[in-house]
């Protein structure tokens, strides 16, 4: 029988450490076979993912992405999750969009920052203020326990608020919040670096979101020189994403410089404390699978 699983009561059974150990786990299997499709019509887009691990199942995600939509009282983002059994390609579940989306897009994070960060790393700066924004909010609360958290955001209104409603302080100067954190995470729609590589103080790690478009870049050429850099998986990210495939075509990054994703744990590491490590988490429909079926096995638990 094909399971439906809504947002708040799917969510309630949730923790982030749990997705990052079937992030762990997932990684283990085979490698994914993804195919992506990416339709634009100006600054709208189409995301259609799709991915089949052997051994865990398949997912196909949909989602469109117009960001005109909130002005008119809309969300920006709508979608569905197909959720397949690996034995019999029967539907499983169909699973809340948003609820794979939070999960997926944070918990990434988490696992690379889990890796990556610093352990002792206590000031945590969100770069955005939007729904992402306070996503990694609870998914860095959870992996970073007693961190002191920070948030800058364009609109400084926006950044108030969100500073208000979280508890937590508002950065009302980018360079000198950039220059004083441990983690630096960005989740902006911009299509031109936010995010300075000289502002970079040493032993940061840097975890860049935003970004999902050839067109869009949140960090600058300084901050990928400065930084060790890894990926969540380079067959999504290297060739897809304007945060690495602008530097790659202009030189200013090679592809032997993207160290590793989360297929090479082993290479997945930071080497000193005083090292700038940079993580671009590019998603993709095998994290949405991984994802969907941690939420399944939660579900059917209880």
């Amino acid at each position: 029988m094909t399971q439906i699983i809504p947002f708040a009561e799917g969510e309630a059974r949730l923790d982030w450490h749990g997705l990052v150990a079937a992030f762990e786990a997932g990684h283990r299997m085979a490698r994914a076979e993804i195919a992506d499709v990416f339709l634009y019509r100006g600054k709208d887009t189409l995301l259609n993912r799709s991915a089949w691990i052997d051994g865990l199942g398949l997912a196909v995600k949909a989602a469109t992405v117009f960001p005109g939509n909130p002005g008119n009282g809309k969300p920006m983002i709508h979608g569905a999750v197909n959720l397949f059994g690996d034995a019999d390609g029967a539907l499983e579940a169909l699973v809340d969009f948003h609820l794979v989306t939070k999960w997926k897009t944070a918990g990434d994070s988490l696992a690379g920052a889990l890796k990556l960060a610093r352990p002792d790393s206590r000031r945590i700066l969100i770069v955005g203020a939007g729904t992402v924004g306070r996503s990694l909010h609870a998914a860095y609360s959870a992996g970073f326990p007693g961190a002191e958290f920070s948030v800058w955001n364009r609109t400084e209104a926006s950044g108030r608020k969100m500073a208000e409603e979280l508890g937590i302080t508002f950065a009302p100067d980018l360079a000198e919040a950039v220059a004083g954190a441990d983690i630096v995470t960005c989740a902006t729609m911009s299509t031109e670096p936010v995010l300075r590589g000289e502002w970079l103080s040493p032993g940061t790690h840097v975890d860049l979101i935003g970004a999902y478009r050839p067109d869009m870049r949140e960090a600058d050429d300084t901050a990928l020189a400065r930084a060790r850099v890894f990926v969540d998986s380079r067959d999504t990210t290297l060739d897809h994403i304007g945060e690495l495939k602008i530097p790659l075509a202009s030189g200013v990054l090679s592809r032997d410089a993207v160290l590793a994703d989360f297929y090479e744990p082993d290479a997945m590491r930071r080497d000193s404390d005083d090292e700038i490590t940079l993580f671009k988490n590019g998603g993709g429909a095998h994290l949405d699978l991984m994802t969907a079926r941690y939420i399944l096995s939660r579900w059917s638990a209880e």
